[in-house]
């Protein structure tokens, strides 16, 4: 089991330390634990879950709240939103960015599905941000720390 573990670790830090994109580098790590450590072919195993988490009846939603953001950013929700919030938030350090996780926060009430969340306010938010003058890295980390987190299985 301590082979296993540092073997993994190994991997997963020479993959990453190479600069191997992080999905790539979980693949291949765990391509190695299933062929070094497994009696079982890796292929079938890693083809079935591929194929097992991107087959979802969840996910059939997915375009639709996509297709909201994109009303909502074209109707100007998104310029009313920081004009109402700004106020409130210059006090705040990061002012505006806290806007992500706001918008985040409320329209995770009604839908729940991180990916959906995270399209349809990111749509709406990163123009507006950019036009703004604030860093598109920081306005990613926001939205990338917003809710919801447990809502997904």
């Amino acid at each position: 089991m301590l082979t296993l573990s540092l073997a993994t670790i190994f991997t997963l830090a020479l993959l990453l330390g190479s600069g191997v994109w992080i999905a790539f580098a979980l693949i291949g790590t765990a391509w190695v634990a299933l062929a070094f450590f497994s009696p079982f072919a890796p292929g079938p195993i890693l083809a079935s879950d591929f194929w097992g988490a991107s087959y979802g009846w969840d996910l059939t939603a997915l375009p639709m709240f996509i297709w909201m953001g994109e009303i909502l950013f074209r109707s100007g929700l998104a310029d009313s939103m920081f004009r109402g919030l700004s106020p409130w938030l210059n006090r705040l350090p990061g002012r505006l960015l806290h806007t992500n996780i706001i918008g985040s926060g409320m329209f995770a009430a009604v839908c729940g599905s991180s990916a959906a969340t995270c399209a349809t306010v990111g749509k709406m938010t990163l123009p507006e941000l950019e036009r703004r003058g604030y860093d598109s890295g920081m306005a990613i980390g926001t939205l990338a720390s917003a809710p919801p987190w447990p809502a997904d299985p």
